[in-house]
């Protein structure tokens, strides 16, 4: 019961309604050793009552900083912050899918294919991009966690609206708009042979090749297929690049990516109407109106401060206790074990649960500090990261003591003072 994880305890009734927490933590170990209550979640750290009690709430309000990446949170009232969190979402999700795509067209050319029986490979109405609904269902979840142990009156999403036009080009307005920089041409290869002068773009007409080719500067599974990511080489440049022979020249670089911008301008409307459909009361804001309250306050620049800011209290006592959350890849399938060995046996795409009782990003202790297990070996020797310094150590699975599973996020709690020092 000792340590940065007790700062605030979190309080649930019998009927796991979510109750106001406390910080008198006499009384919650006294409750637990008389066994009136049972501890349901370690961090952050949660209590159920096994007795019936009155339930006494303040309005409690959710500040959420919706991001790309990085998602802030703070629950207030008006004079204390109850609870800070910073999220790290993924990025992966664009990348994996492309790698399951080519390994699905690799096995349509396998004399084992089997064609799919239904046609079922239609758009469903409101159909969005896997990445983006992830991102998007990472935002809900995180906002659910809250509602476990906290009664939310009130939540108040951040959100952004990004004029990309704008962003490319200040001075556009009226009719530009609909006058894209493709206008007149018939493909976006066609648009990027004119946009370099039928000219390539590494030796500048010097090897003599004539054949022109558009290669991708980014990879086409991060990159995709925009003007930006495009460049005119000759056939001679373009084969002796991919044959590792020569390099692009240094001033050739990607333009702007605004995958971020056009992330935010999907999820605007489709985030606020899962959470107006889920619970009662949701407000929007914006994020001028963000800075304008944090500029004004003298508050730093920090995702879980900007949270504290939309919840409109961003003058209430700051928590103890911030909690940085990882979310995790739930389903570790592995698309490169889709080959068949000899003898007709074929491996397990999918990696073990569990190795001698551990799973990937275990909490587990060992000498009295918190890891987390970052790879496992069937010989029983784990690697191991440690909680706060992020230093890495192999040991022995005997050697080490369990304490949580991390489902679906994974959660260190940090202590402001801490984040002070490394700051």
């Amino acid at each position: 019961m000792k340590g940065v994880f007790l700062i605030m305890v979190y309080v649930i009734d019998k009927d796991g309604k979510p109750l106001m927490p406390t910080e008198r933590h006499g009384k919650v170990r006294r409750l637990l050793k008389e066994h009136k209550a049972i501890v349901v979640k370690k961090v952050p750290f949660t209590i159920q009552l096994l007795y019936e009690t009155t339930e006494f709430i303040q309005p409690v309000t959710l500040g959420v900083d919706s991001g790309y990446k990085y998602v802030g949170l703070s629950a207030t009232t008006e004079t204390k912050e109850l609870y800070a969190e910073e999220v790290t979402l993924r990025t992966d999700v664009v990348e994996l899918i492309a790698s399951r795509r080519e390994a699905r067209r690799g096995r349509r050319n396998d004399l084992r294919y089997r064609p799919p029986k239904f046609n079922n490979r239609g758009i469903e109405e409101g159909w969005i991009a896997p990445s983006v609904r992830q991102k998007i269902e990472s935002h809900v979840s995180a906002i659910e966690k809250i509602h476990e142990i906290l009664p939310v009156f009130l939540v108040r999403v951040e959100v952004g609206s990004f004029d990309i036009q704008k962003i490319k080009n200040p001075e556009i307005s009226g009719v530009e708009y609909q006058q894209g920089e493709q206008l007149g041409f018939w493909n976006v290869r066609e648009y990027v042979l004119w946009r370099d002068n039928h000219k390539c773009q590494c030796c500048k007409g010097k090897s003599g090749d004539k054949r022109l080719n558009v290669h991708h500067i980014e990879s086409r599974k991060t990159g995709g297929n925009a003007p930006n990511d495009l460049i005119t080489l000759c056939e001679t440049c373009h084969n002796n690049y991919h044959d590792g022979l020569i390099k692009l020249p240094a001033s050739i670089k990607r333009g702007m990516s605004f995958k971020a911008e056009t992330f935010m301008g999907i999820m605007r409307w489709k985030l606020y109407n899962i959470l107006k459909n889920k619970y009662s009361n949701v407000e929007l804001t914006y994020g001028y109106i963000t800075k304008n309250i944090r500029i004004r306050n003298n508050l730093e620049k920090t995702h879980y401060v900007d949270a504290r800011c939309i919840s409109n209290n961003p003058l209430a006592t700051p928590s103890e206790i911030v909690y940085f959350s990882t979310k995790l890849r739930c389903h570790n399938r592995k698309v490169c074990k889709d080959k068949i060995l000899k003898n007709g046996v074929k491996k397990r795409n999918q990696c073990p649960n569990e190795v001698f009782g551990f799973r990937l990003n275990d909490i587990v202790m060992y000498e009295n500090e918190y890891y987390i297990v970052q790879s496992r070996r069937t010989s029983g020797s784990f690697q191991l990261q440690h909680c706060i310094t992020g230093k890495r150590i192999t040991k022995t699975y005997k050697k080490l003591k369990f304490i949580r599973h991390s489902v679906g996020f994974l959660t260190i709690p940090k202590s402001r003072n801490m984040l002070a020092i490394n700051n």
